[in-house]
């Protein structure tokens, strides 16, 4: 009965994928496993470090030669395998796929990463394991399980016909042009910062397999995204026993942080690099990532910082970095007074104003706040109390008010100089140029409609 039902759903997806093979045959992923990720350059990266028994490569192997469990064993088992060579890690990895093992994304990189260990039964076994749960997971719109289904249909292709296609085609088309992209366009945040890594994933096996790059699409996006990921951290590190951690900004700030999820920024970061290493804000990030009190040593992040990091990769100084960004095409804003571990830091992003002072998360209101915050690099001021107001800016700070309505036009009025009039991003920020080194009057109101 078990067998006819899984025939059945075969079938019926086969049979569905059929308009899907006509319309987009060059969405196929063809080529010889692995296909996911492990492309030969990396391979050959990934296997010189085990040669060499690299920081990284030691760390993950004591892992693994130690039998920890690990949080994400068919990833981490498959990944060892791949590497070492070791046949038993490999049949742990498809032990766990074919068993108990639930995760689309680990079970597709365990069809994929141990293919020529996998008897004629159990490819196939696991091959409709990963259907039915393509097929499961569709009601799920994030980005995380969009990216598991591209995984799983990519890691298919050829050995189930017509369903992978489909399911490319629809992650590409509907997915990425048809949602994603229009709402990047028009200013929607649709991609948030948790979800960097799992779209790097996309990113990853879309150039690999199908010689495309998404980002081409959205450039502004792509080039802001380095730093935004870098200007989002709070300036303290948080010290864990295995190594120190650097915090994204939350919007339930306090508490224990969240070291999985600061795991994973890293991740997005070090897979950001190898995408493409030449970019000036990937050189920036790789000046960022080599400091080895932040490399990952945890279960969790170890086999990720193994993956991804490439530490013959030169980087630029991130103290070339600049300390204000204002991410215009989505309202947001985040500023640190130095790039020292003890610096303030404000962030302005998901309609929340946060201070980060001697240590700590300050979440402040821009409706009730009156005093401007001056952080040495920008100067803050909160749009319920700017209807007239002086300030003074040093050389080269830019002033900005929070707090306004999103895509409104303002007027504004500066001493000595010509009415103008500008619009508010879809935050609500408004970036003033005014003149340095003295007080400045500036009168600023909605325009009329």
């Amino acid at each position: 009965m078990y067998i006819n039902r899984v025939s059945a759903l075969l079938l019926a997806m086969t049979a569905m994928a059929g308009a899907a093979r006509s319309q987009d045959d060059t969405l196929q992923a063809g080529g010889p496993h692995p296909r996911i990720f492990l492309n030969a350059r990396r391979l050959r990266l990934l296997r010189r470090e085990r040669d060499r028994e690299s920081l990284r490569w030691n760390q993950f192997h004591l892992l693994m030669a130690g039998k920890a469990p690990m949080p994400e064993p068919g990833f981490a088992q498959a990944l060892y395998y791949q590497v070492s060579g070791s046949s038993d890690a490999g049949r742990q990895a498809a032990a766990w796929a074919l068993g108990a093992g639930t995760d689309l994304r680990q079970l597709a990189l365990v069809f994929d990463w141990c293919q020529d260990l996998l008897s004629q039964a159990q490819a196939k076994t696991l091959a409709a394991k990963l259907a039915r749960g393509i097929q499961q997971s569709h009601r799920d719109s994030s980005v995380s399980a969009v990216r598991s289904r591209l995984l799983a249909a990519v890691a298919l292709s050829g050995d189930l016909p017509g369903v992978p296609e489909q399911e490319i085609a629809q992650v590409v088309h509907q997915w990425w042009e048809g949602e994603v992209l229009p709402a990047i366009h028009g200013g929607r945040l649709a991609i948030s910062r948790d979800d960097t890594y799992a779209l790097m994933e996309i990113l990853h096996v879309v150039r690999d397999n199908f010689n495309e790059d998404l980002r081409e699409a959205a450039p502004r996006f792509f080039t802001d995204l380095p730093m935004v990921q870098l200007l989002s951290y709070y300036p303290a590190a948080f010290p864990a026993p295995e190594n120190d951690y650097r915090i994204p900004a939350a919007i339930h700030a306090g508490g224990e942080p969240d070291l999985r999820r600061a795991a994973l920024s890293r991740a997005a970061e070090l897979s950001m690099v190898a995408f493409d290493s030449n970019a000036s804000g990937s050189q920036i990030l790789q000046g960022w990532l080599t400091n080895d009190h932040y490399l990952l040593r945890s279960t969790f992040g170890a086999p990720y910082e193994f993956l991804w990091a490439n530490p013959y990769q030169p980087g630029l100084s991130y103290y070339q970095a600049p300390l204000v960004m204002h991410d215009s095409l989505f309202g947001r804003l985040f500023v640190r007074s130095s790039w020292d571990e003890s610096a303030a830091w404000l962030g302005y992003f998901s309609g929340q104003l946060q201070l980060f002072h001697d240590g700590g998360v300050t979440v402040l209101d821009p409706n009730v706040a009156a005093e401007p915050v001056d952080l040495g690099r920008a100067v803050i001021l909160f749009g319920a109390h700017t209807a007239r107001f002086k300030v003074a800016v040093k050389a080269k700070e830019p002033a900005f008010v929070v707090g306004l309505k999103p895509r409104q036009n303002y007027l504004i009025e500066t001493d000595d100089e010509e009415l103008s009039e500008q619009q508010s991003d879809p935050g609500g920020i408004l970036e003033l140029e005014l003149p340095p080194d003295m007080e400045t009057g500036v009168r600023l109101r909605a325009a009329s409609p």
